[in-house]
């Protein structure tokens, strides 16, 4: 088996292969901007992980870990525009860098690139993958939605908060694992478990998203801190505040998310204290914790031997603890 480094290496050298010096400049610079810029790349590194637990040849799984990242990261200069974010892995984001319509072609673009990387898929396995990856990028779409759609609603629930971030994040993270273990011929039931794993997985690394939007460093996060609290976004740590506030607290709340007079750091300071009286962090913090032990359950039921799964369960652990 590979070291985890050693496929991080294999990635990058995929990636840095991609060739984007094409015509119209305008159109695919901002592509090669983003994939530049790096990032944890945790899909495509977790599509070869589960194909190397089967000891398949990695070259066999580079395009679909290929078409996962950059389909990726294609959500994420949508999300940049959406969002109104200026900042992404520490540089400024697409729409800021160029203007808001190239960051939608060049992000249109990325999508249907990322499909023409599972061309590279052996034919007996693609017609699989490319009902994973499309079912996979609809609800991927279907997350982002109920996100937009949360920002005009005061009613929405933690469940339903829950299920949108398995759309827009987990199902991915999941979909990464199951389609290197399909690549690899392993045992359907073996697949289905690493895509629950995956879920769980993306549902921590999202809470912990969450999380660190409000406790996180700056220096490390790679994006301004409070930014879902300057946007009124819907998130873990807002919806537990609102859940666990009396009535004078969510009055409270709710004026500092409405005062749109107020500087931008105060509203993040003002939010940040109902959130440590709450103590919201240790509610959000205990969610993670326990995604991470549904996704160790799920591994659990891979049938390989303990050590072999060693270096995923590490991982998960890994980005349990990591500060951006």
């Amino acid at each position: 088996m590979h070291t985890l480094t050693e496929i991080q290496q294999i990635v990058a050298s995929a990636i840095d292969k991609l060739d984007w010096s094409l015509p119209p400049h305008g159109l695919y610079e901002p592509i090669e901007y983003t994939l530049r810029l790096g990032g944890k790349r945790l899909r495509p590194c977790l599509t070869l992980m589960a194909a190397d637990l089967y000891d398949a040849p990695l070259e066999s799984a580079i395009p679909a870990a290929m078409a996962l990242e950059i389909f990726h990261n294609f959500t994420l200069l949508h999300d940049d525009v959406m969002d109104h974010a200026d900042v992404r892995r520490g540089q400024p984001t697409v729409h800021r860098r160029w203007n808001e319509n190239t960051a939608i072609l060049s992000g249109d673009t990325m999508s249907l690139c990322a499909f023409r990387q599972l061309d590279g898929i052996a034919e007996r396995h693609l017609k699989e993958v490319l009902r994973r990856f499309s079912d996979m990028s609809i609800q991927i779409c279907e997350g982002q939605q109920y996100d937009m759609d949360f920002e005009t609603r005061s009613d929405v629930s933690i469940d339903e908060y829950m299920e949108m971030i398995r759309l827009k994040t987990a199902v991915l993270i999941a979909s990464a694992l199951q389609i290197g273990a399909v690549l690899a011929d392993a045992p359907g039931s073996d697949a289905d478990a690493l895509y629950d794993f995956g879920l769980h997985v993306g549902l921590a690394f999202q809470l912990k998203d969450d999380y660190l939007d409000v406790y996180g460093n700056p220096a490390t996060f790679g994006k301004a801190i409070g930014g879902d609290i300057l946007c009124n976004k819907k998130t873990f740590m807002l919806l537990t505040a609102f859940r666990l506030a009396d009535a004078p607290g969510r009055e409270a709340l709710l004026r500092l998310l409405n005062d749109n007079n107020s500087r931008p750091q105060e509203k993040i300071q003002g939010v940040t204290q109902i959130y440590d009286n709450l103590n919201v962090g240790r509610h959000c913090i205990d969610a993670m914790e326990q995604h991470l032990r549904q996704a160790l359950d799920s591994l659990e039921r891979v049938q390989l031997p303990a050590e072999r799964l060693a270096p995923l369960r590490d991982l998960a652990n890994r980005l349990m603890q990591r500060d951006k």
